[in-house]
C-alpha cells in the first residue's frame, strides 16, 4: 500500500511538472495574444480600478468622518443596525463630497495661473523668435568684414538649424499627434473615472464586508497558522502603503505652496506654473527634487535671459526648500514609514520606474520596502529556528559560526611582518 502511494505521489508530480511545463511554453508562444487579453480586461475593469484607487486615497477621510458621526447617530437610533448602515451610506457620500471639494477648488486656484503662465510663456517664445532675428541680423553685418569667420558661423549656424529641425519632425510632431488622438483616450478615462467615482460609494460603505470576505477566504484556505500571518502581512503592507502615500502627498502640497510663497515674494516668472511642477515631482523620493528642478529653472532662464543671475538665485532657493523638505518637513510629516537606505529607495525608484512609468516611480519605493520587509521578516524567522542572533550588527566582524555551540569567531585580525615593523623604526646614528 505504502509502495502504491509512493508511486502515486511520484506521478502525480510528475504530471504537475509537465502541465507547469506545457502552461509556460504556452505563455511564451502566445505571450502578445495573452498581453492584448490582458490589456481588454484592463480597459474593462479601468472604472473598478479608479474607484478602488480613489477609495482607498479617501479612506482616512472616510474613518474620520464614520467615527464623527456614528455615535451621534447610534445615540438617537432604535434600530442600530439599520442606522449603521445608513450612516456609513451618508460618510461615503460627503467623504466623495468633500473629496471634489477639494479638488475643485485647488483646479479652480491653480488652472487659470497655469493658463496664464503658458500663455506668458507662448508670447516669450514669439518674442524670442524676433530677438533671435535681430541678433543674426547684427551678427551678419559683424561677420561681412570677415569671410572666413562668416563661413564657419555659417556652418555652426546651418548645423544647428538642422538639429532643431530634426528635433521637431523627429519628437515635436509626433507627440503633438499622439496628443491629438489621445483625445478620445482621455474622454474615456474621464468616463472611468465618473463611474468611479460611483463606484467609490459602494466600496467605502463595503469595506468592513470586502474584509471579512477576504479573511473568511484565508482561513478557508490555509491554516489557521498561516492565514494569521497572510493577514497579518497585509495589514502591514496597508499601514506602510498608505501611510507612505498619504504622508507624501500632504508633504508635496506643503512644499509646493511654501515654493509659490517664495517665488511671489522674490517676484519670480511663472510662480504658479513652477510650483505645481515642483509639488507634483516631489512626490517622487530621491530624483523628485532634480526632476522639477530642471525644467524650471529652464523656463526661470528663458524669462530672465537678460539676467542669467536670477537662474542661478532660483537654484538656490529650490535648493535650500529642498533640504528644509528632506530634513526636516519629511521626517516630520512621513517618519522612518519606509524603513530602506537611501541605496535602496533609488534601485525601487528605478525598477520600478523603468517598469512602469510615472506610477512606478510613485508606488516603487513603499512596494518595495513592504517586500523588503517581508524578506527581512522570513530571514529572522530562521535565524530564529536556528537559535543566531538577528541583529545585523553581529555578522560585521564576524568569519564563522561554530556549527555545534553555535559561538562567533572574529575575523583575525592581521599582523604587521616584523621585518616590515624594523623598517619603519627610525635608524640610530
Amino acid at each position: 500500500m505504502r509502495q502504491k502511494n509512493h508511486y502515486f505521489q511520484w506521478g502525480l508530480t510528475a504530471l504537475c511538472v509537465i502541465s507547469a511545463s506545457l502552461l509556460l511554453g504556452f505563455t511564451l508562444y502566445n505571450f502578445r495574444s495573452l498581453m492584448k487579453g490582458v490589456q481588454m480586461l484592463t480597459g474593462i475593469l479601468m472604472p473598478f480600478i479608479w474607484g478602488f484607487v480613489i477609495a482607498y486615497l479617501l479612506l482616512p477621510i472616510f474613518n474620520f468622518n464614520v467615527r464623527w458621526m456614528e455615535p451621534r447617530v447610534l445615540a438617537r437610533a432604535k434600530n442600530k443596525g439599520k442606522a449603521k448602515r445608513k450612516t456609513r451610506l451618508a460618510a461615503s457620500i460627503l467623504t466623495v463630497a468633500e473629496g471634489i471639494l477639494v479638488v475643485g477648488g485647488l483646479l479652480s486656484l491653480v488652472v487659470p495661473q497655469l493658463v496664464v503662465s503658458v500663455y506668458s510663456l507662448v508670447e516669450l517664445m514669439q518674442s524670442m523668435t524676433v530677438y533671435s532675428t535681430e541678433l543674426q541680423q547684427m551678427i551678419n553685418e559683424l561677420l561681412q568684414s570677415n569671410p572666413i569667420l562668416e563661413s564657419n558661423f555659417r556652418q555652426v549656424y546651418d548645423e544647428a538649424v538642422r538639429l532643431l529641425t530634426d528635433f521637431v519632425s523627429g519628437f515635436m510632431l509626433p507627440q503633438l499627434v499622439s496628443m491629438a488622438s489621445g483625445f478620445m483616450s482621455t474622454v474615456s478615462a474621464l468616463k472611468n473615472f465618473l463611474i468611479g467615482i460611483i463606484i467609490v460609494i459602494y466600496v467605502l460603505c463595503s469595506k468592513d464586508l470586502f474584509c471579512a470576505q477576504a479573511k473568511k477566504i484565508a482561513y478557508a484556505a490555509l491554516p489557521v497558522k498561516k492565514a494569521n500571518l497572510v493577514i497579518d502581512n497585509l495589514r502591514f503592507t496597508h499601514r506602510v502603503f498608505g501611510g507612505f502615500i498619504s504622508g507624501k502627498l500632504l508633504d508635496s502640497l506643503i512644499i509646493g505652496v511654501i515654493c509659490f510663497v517664495a517665488l511671489t515674494l522674490f517676484k519670480f516668472p511663472y510662480p504658479m506654473l513652477i510650483s505645481v511642477i515642483i509639488g507634483v515631482t516631489n512626490i517622487i523620493p530621491f530624483f523628485g527634487p532634480f526632476i522639477g528642478a530642471v525644467p524650471s529653472a529652464l523656463l526661470v532662464l528663458m524669462a530672465d535671459f537678460q539676467q542669467p543671475i536670477r537662474c542661478f538665485y532660483f537654484i538656490l532657493l529650490i535648493l535650500i526648500l529642498q533640504q528644509f523638505d528632506g530634513n526636516i518637513l519629511g521626517p516630520k510629516i512621513l517618519g522612518d514609514s519606509t524603513g530602506l537606505s537611501a541605496f535602496w529607495v533609488m534601485f525601487a525608484i528605478l525598477v520600478f520606474g523603468g517598469v512602469f512609468g510615472f506610477v512606478g516611480m510613485l508606488v516603487g519605493v513603499p512596494l518595495f520596502a513592504v517586500f523588503y520587509a517581508l524578506v527581512s521578516g522570513l530571514i529572522n524567522r530562521s535565524l530564529r529556528t536556528k537559535h543566531l542572533s538577528e541583529n545585523t550588527l553581529d555578522y560585521f566582524e564576524l568569519a564563522s559560526i561554530d556549527p555545534l555551540t553555535l559561538e562567533r569567531k572574529p575575523i583575525p585580525q592581521t599582523e604587521e611582518p616584523k621585518e616590515s615593523k624594523d623598517k619603519k623604526q627610525p635608524k640610530k646614528d
